[in-house]
């Protein structure tokens, strides 16, 4: 149903190869909120499988979903995939015109800006992926929430739960997101402090990006043919 005064609509953008959590731990903050109602959105109606195997089930296709309050973007492995779909970037363009809030976590930004929705705006992103969001002609930051008038975007992975409580915030108020972060018990204390480049150590980094270095460079190439075929045009 559209959304009405009383419902802020939230879509929530499903493509193969997503990273679940990107999607999950804002989803279980969006679906804590009053007066909200939460949809996943897909080109079908067909199960959606996450980078790791985790079945998703859409609520509507992009042609059938309602204009939306919330516009929200999850990052993953099928980014690459998802910035040649053009369906997807078409649902993307038209709904970003409307929705009152534009958004993503991780890697999802790469999707919104090659959309052309992030245009004159600060963003973030994976800190993996600052560089490629950089290609895409996006003042980056390397920050774990960034709001730019109606642009909200996450850091990587984890950031998405904080990510959804700023958006919490921003629609009801600090004591509502507090409430939803207490009943969530979200109270981070991770076993080991190596969660960001400038903890990892040298040598970690080194390793972590020695192994994606492969598909980094996939993404750099793609974004580089991308930005030609838009100086041509």
């Amino acid at each position: 149903m559209p959304s009405t005064p009383a419902t802020i609509a939230i879509g929530m953008v499903l493509f193969p190869d997503l990273t679940q959590l990107d999607l999950t731990g804002p989803y279980e903050v969006f679906s804590r909120m009053p007066r909200s109602r939460v949809l996943l959105i897909a080109e079908s109606l067909e199960p959606v499988r996450s980078d790791k195997g985790l079945a998703l089930l859409p609520d509507v296709t992009f042609a059938d979903a309602p204009a939306l309050d919330i516009l929200c973007v999850p990052g993953g492995n099928g980014v690459l995939a998802a910035m040649q779909n053009e369906p997807l970037i078409q649902f993307l363009r038209q709904q970003g015109q409307t929705a009152r809030y534009v958004t993503s976590v991780c890697t999802g930004s790469l999707l919104l800006a090659a959309a052309g929705l992030l245009d004159g705006y600060r963003a973030t992103t994976h800190w993996l992926s600052l560089e490629l969001l950089a290609m895409l002609g996006v003042e980056t930051v390397k920050e774990r929430v960034v709001i730019d008038r109606n642009r909200i975007t996450g850091g990587g992975v984890t950031a998405g739960i904080d990510f959804g409580l700023v958006i919490a915030a921003q629609l009801f108020g600090e004591r509502v997101a507090r409430e939803i972060q207490l009943m969530m018990e979200y109270n981070p204390a991770p076993p080991f402090d190596s969660g960001s480049p400038e903890k990892a150590g040298p040598e970690l980094m080194r390793e972590v990006m020695a192994q994606r270095q492969e598909i980094q460079e996939k993404r750099r190439q793609l974004i580089g043919e991308m930005l030609e075929k838009r100086a041509k045009k």
